[in-house]
């Protein structure tokens, strides 16, 4: 396995009756108190370290991987991701019940009609780390929550579930950057309150993810939400590339044969104010992992963000 997805994601899972707080409640004022915790937020990066980590981007992006390598990826990217979910069955990722903390939309809309059902849509929804916890949680009888995956491998294990139920989530097979291609979508047009992207548009080759975004916002009522996480610029995952593995800037092929893309804040909201939606939020969540045991110091950074439809 690379090491990109072994350092996936937060990796820290919590307990909801025990979640952690919002991100940006521990400060580290003093350095000699860092391996006092396992996790530091609002790190600010000195100019060292921001040196050493734009050098080893440019030593790790220096050699870029062969166009016709890069295309036999591209090509086979449903493989590698049935591939890895095949593997790791619901193993590998935790329950993200941390979401409720950054994102507590998903909670549902208390204001809804009982006729009027509040529609969440997760894009990558993998094995279902996002859509159980959402539907085992919320109290909310007018929520229903639909997720489609690249991989079949990963709904299938996700549908085999048993807190698996039609009556509350849907789950299907969807390569969301070819929208247009579909004769039928499940989903209508303007029916769905929150789109939730978390850790998926990364994989998305970069010229293909506004177009993506852009039909997403399709789905969304007015007044609708994207909420948004990802691999940010810098983050330690991207600084543990080896040479070769990059197909273009800040974009590069995991062990695994999977894609992942780095993003800025500005990134992100070029990508989706061209997509004719808001900012409600857009921040870079640089965090302090540390491993006690080893006294390492492991840089984290992910952009977290919320951007709705315009009545």
């Amino acid at each position: 396995m690379s090491a990109s997805h072994t350092i996936n994601e937060e990796n820290s899972p919590c307990n909801l009756k025990e979640k952690r707080e919002q991100f940006g409640n521990r400060f580290l004022t003093d350095e000699k108190n860092v391996f006092e915790f396992n996790a530091w937020d609002n790190v600010e990066w000195d100019q060292e370290l921001l040196e050493q980590a734009e050098e080893k981007i440019k030593i790790n992006s220096s050699v870029l991987m062969p166009m016709d390598k890069a295309k036999q990826f591209e090509e086979n990217a449903d493989n590698y991701w049935d591939k890895f979910y095949s593997i790791h069955e619901n193993k590998f990722f935790k329950d993200r019940n941390w979401l409720f903390t950054e994102f507590p939309e998903l909670l549902g809309n208390s204001n809804c009609s009982k006729s009027e059902k509040f529609c969440i849509f997760e894009v990558g929804c993998g094995v279902g780390n996002t859509i159980f916890p959402i539907v085992r949680s919320n109290n909310n009888p007018n929520v229903y929550v639909y997720g489609c995956d690249f991989s079949s491998s990963a709904i299938e294990i996700l549908k085999s579930a048993l807190e698996y139920d039609e009556t509350k989530c849907k789950a299907f097979v969807c390569d969301i950057t070819n929208l247009n291609d579909k004769e039928e979508f499940l989903i209508e047009p303007d029916s769905l309150d929150i789109i939730v992207m978390i850790f998926v548009l990364s994989a998305i080759k970069p010229e293909k993810q506004l177009e993506t975004i852009r039909n997403l916002v399709k789905l969304l009522k007015p007044g609708g939400k994207i909420l948004f996480r990802d691999y940010g610029l810098y983050d330690l995952a991207q600084l543990r590339f080896k040479s070769g593995q990059c197909l273009e800037k800040n974009f590069y092929v995991r062990g695994d044969g999977t894609f992942v893309r780095f993003f800025t804040q500005d990134d992100v909201d070029s990508l989706f104010t061209q997509s004719g939606l808001i900012k409600e939020q857009n921040i870079a969540d640089k965090r302090l992992q540390i491993n006690r045991g080893k006294q390492l110091k492991m840089y984290r950074v992910w952009i977290q963000a919320k951007y709705f439809k315009p009545n």
